[in-house]
């Protein structure tokens, strides 16, 4: 297949969620596509202007995360490199990586301290409740939940808040950077998506929300706000009050449109959602007992979710073809066809310059699947980072740049 990338104006990279799992796919992703010769601008304005020229094709200019890709979107965006946000993880899980010494900068090691900060004040409002309680029998276990143990989530995500105010995000706000950055959450009471940005306003439609009034950090601590390990995250508005968001992968999986709405017309996604397809060496999955089962159920869904807006994408552009095929081919009035695709454009939403890429791993990439969501164990980290690396050297080798 061929993209010419000469003819792109601007590349979108779209790093969606999973965990510390899913951020080291990502990584691993990003290292595949430096093999292939791309880049990834990031830092201030001044500092975008003077190491990223305008007329790089192979320069990545905007970057979209949603929940754990949300984390690393920022840090690429505020100018570290790859390799610096590979090392953190690595000397965080107590390994350093040989090329540490030779970055100019490199980021704090990344804890479990730094990820997992207890939710101390809603535990201790809710145990006592939770003990008092007389009996089972008379509400069930349901019942003793909903009204006794009122958790709003084991952990906050508050230390990762507080880890990129700190150490990694030295300019906090979207309209500092020199790239275009847009961090995807959910809003905790409207059934709303909700992307955070440097927007002149902050605008809303019936399913969208357009934040302009959030630093970095709290866009990505709001994102990576997965219930019920994490609580929802609060957020003030101007005026004072708070509103509060959780997890960006609630409502949209994928979020490649963000991407070209603002102006990409080259979207590479990568996600690491793949339920375990069957192999000899590993057998069924009943075997693996109710986590590994839970665990693939939760795949299938989103897996079915993000096909759906891929076939989606895919079916636009077929019918977007045809129809122009159509008129071409009986010599039909230009003005005639070009009022029809305008009205499809229009209506669906559609860009016909845009060209995506999905990466993600295989089916048989078991390793991957059985990986604990929250691990820095080194090994883990390397298996999948090399998961990921390979993964997209074998989806980008196909096309031919």
């Amino acid at each position: 297949m061929a993209i010419r990338l000469k003819n792109k104006k601007k590349i979108g990279l779209v790093l969606s969620g999973g965990g510390i799992k899913a951020a080291a796919f990502h990584l691993g992703v990003c290292m595949a596509l430096k093999e292939k010769g791309f880049r990834f601008a990031g830092g201030t304005k001044d500092q975008v202007a003077r190491s990223f020229p305008d007329d790089d094709p192979k320069t990545i200019r905007i970057y979209v995360g949603s929940s754990a890709g949300s984390f690393v979107a920022s840090i690429l965006a505020a100018g570290y490199s790859v390799e610096s946000l590979i090392g953190a993880f690595e000397v965080g899980a107590g390994q350093k990586p040989h090329y540490l010494d030779e970055l100019n900068s490199h980021l704090k090691p990344i804890s479990y301290r730094d990820l997992f900060h207890l939710n101390s004040k809603s535990l201790l409002f809710s145990l006592p409740n939770a003990l008092r309680a007389k009996s089972l029998i008379s509400g069930g276990f349901e019942a003793l939940l909903k009204e006794k143990f009122k958790v709003n989530g084991l952990f906050t995500t508050k230390r990762i808040e507080k880890y990129l105010r700190q150490h990694a995000l030295t300019h906090n706000e979207f309209s500092q950077l020199g790239v275009e950055l847009f961090i995807v959450s959910t809003q905790l009471n409207q059934a709303r998506k909700v992307i955070f940005g440097n927007f002149a306003e902050t605008t809303k439609t019936e399913h969208v929300k357009f934040v302009n009034y959030a630093k970095i950090s709290d866009a990505v601590a709001a994102s990576t706000s997965l219930p019920p390990v994490y609580s929802p995250y609060g957020i003030r508005r101007p005026d004072g009050k708070q509103m509060f968001f959780f997890d960006g992968e609630i409502r949209d999986t994928l979020s490649t449109h963000v991407a070209a709405d603002h102006g990409a017309d080259l979207v590479i996604s990568s996600y690491s959602v793949q339920p375990y397809e069957y192999t000899d060496e590993i057998g069924s999955l009943d075997k693996y007992g109710i986590p590994a089962i839970i665990n693939q159920a939760l795949y299938q869904v989103l897996q079915q979710k993000i096909d759906r807006h891929i076939i989606h994408q895919q079916d636009m552009k077929a019918i977007y073809s045809a129809i122009d095929g159509y008129f071409k081919q009986n010599n039909l009035p230009d003005q005639h066809r070009e009022k029809v695709l305008e009205i499809i454009r229009q209506r669906v939403n559609y860009k016909p310059d845009v060209d995506y890429i999905y990466i993600h791993p295989r089916g048989q990439n078991y390793e991957m699947f059985f990986a604990d969501h929250f691990s820095l164990n080194p090994a883990t980290l390397e298996k999948i980072l090399r998961i990921g690396f390979r993964s997209g050297i074998n989806v980008l080798r196909r096309y031919d740049f």
